[in-house]
C-alpha cells in the first residue's frame, strides 16, 4: 500500500499562495519569475472577485484595469508612464501587475518605477513585474525583490529514530 500525505496544489490555492508572498515581500517593487507561464492572472481573477481586493493588471494593449472586471480599463493608460503616475498618486491598498513592459524602458518610466519602489506609505502598494527580462531586473537590482511563481515542493514526512520528521 502506497499512501501519499502531500496533496496536489490546486491552481486557485497556488494563486493565493503567490499573492500572499507578494504581500509579505519587504519591497514595493517585485520581479515575479514564471508568472505568465503559470497563468497567474487567470488563477488570481476568481480569487480577487471573491475577496474584493484591489488587484490591477497593466498591459500595453488594454492599459491599467482592475483584475475583477476583465474589459474595463483606465482611459488612456496604455502608455506606461500614465499608469505609473496613477499608481504613485493612489492613496489606497493595491497590487499592480505589469505585463509585457516595453523595452527599452524610457528614462521617465524608470524614474517612476524607482519612486514607486522607494515610496514609504502607510498602506500596502506592490508593483509586480511579470516575467521581466534579465536586463531590466539588473537595472533595478538595488530596489527590486525577486520572487518565483513556483510553489515549494511538499515535504514528505520521514521516520527517523522512531519520530516523524519533515
Amino acid at each position: 500500500m502506497n499512501t501519499s500525505i502531500a496533496t496536489p496544489v490546486s491552481p486557485a490555492h497556488a494563486g493565493a499562495e503567490v499573492l500572499e508572498r507578494i504581500l509579505a515581500a519587504r519591497g514595493s517593487l517585485i520581479a515575479l519569475d514564471g508568472g505568465e507561464t503559470a497563468g497567474l492572472v487567470g488563477q488570481l481573477r476568481p480569487l480577487v472577485r471573491r475577496s474584493g481586493q484591489a488587484v490591477y493588471l497593466w498591459n500595453p494593449e488594454l492599459g491599467l484595469g482592475n483584475l475583477r472586471e476583465e474589459h474595463v480599463a483606465l482611459p488612456g493608460s496604455q502608455r506606461l508612464n500614465i499608469a505609473l503616475r496613477y499608481m504613485l498618486q493612489s492613496n489606497h491598498f493595491g497590487v499592480y501587475f505589469l505585463q509585457r513592459l516595453p523595452l527599452p524602458l524610457l528614462m521617465a518610466d524608470a524614474t517612476l518605477l524607482r519612486q514607486l519602489a522607494r515610496a514609504a506609505t502607510g498602506h500596502v502598494r506592490r508593483v509586480v513585474l511579470l516575467d521581466p527580462p534579465e536586463a531590466l531586473v539588473a537595472s533595478f537590482n538595488d530596489v527590486l525583490v525577486r520572487l518565483s511563481c513556483q510553489s515549494k515542493p511538499a515535504q514528505r514526512p520521514r521516520l527517523r529514530d522512531g519520530r516523524w520528521m519533515l
